[in-house]
């Protein structure tokens, strides 16, 4: 099984718009979090800084943790075919954080296409990952399901 750790933030400004950038990998794709994986040694906040500003231009500060999430996908499941000799195990760790500089960009060569920000209702009607949704609702910006 192969392991994937990685941390993501939710961002969200004063007027209410979240920050999602979209993650596209061949036939594959969604509106996500800004994150990604952590490197060797790396520690996640640092990881989340550094995945934010390399998918969206934005510099941010964390506020704090919001979850840790984990996730096993099977191997006929994965995405990649080159992948599907293996399940993943991914964990993955949500901050909540802020903008403090930088200028919004889309990260060039990578498998993220685009970035915007949005408001509940756009976010509500885009192609999402479940990630995002689990953000939202860590954050306070979701209900919690009975």
């Amino acid at each position: 099984m192969q392991i994937r750790v990685a941390a993501y933030a939710v961002i969200v400004r004063e007027d209410g718009r979240m920050l999602l950038p979209h993650w596209s990998e061949g036939d594959h794709g969604g509106w996500t979090l800004p994150g990604g994986g952590i490197d060797p040694g790396e520690h996640p906040e640092a990881a989340a800084v550094r995945e934010v500003a390399e998918e969206t231009g934005y510099d941010v500060e964390l506020d704090g943790l919001l979850g840790v999430d984990s996730i096993v996908v099977a191997a006929a499941d994965r995405l990649r075919v080159e992948d599907r000799d293996r399940a993943l195990h991914a964990v993955r760790i949500v901050y909540s954080a802020h903008v403090v500089g930088g200028e919004l960009r889309v990260e060039e060569d990578e498998s993220t296409d685009d970035v915007g920000w949005f408001t509940p209702d756009e976010v509500d009607a885009l192609p999402r990952v479940g990630l995002v949704d689990l953000g939202r609702r860590w954050a306070g910006l979701l209900p919690v399901p009975s």
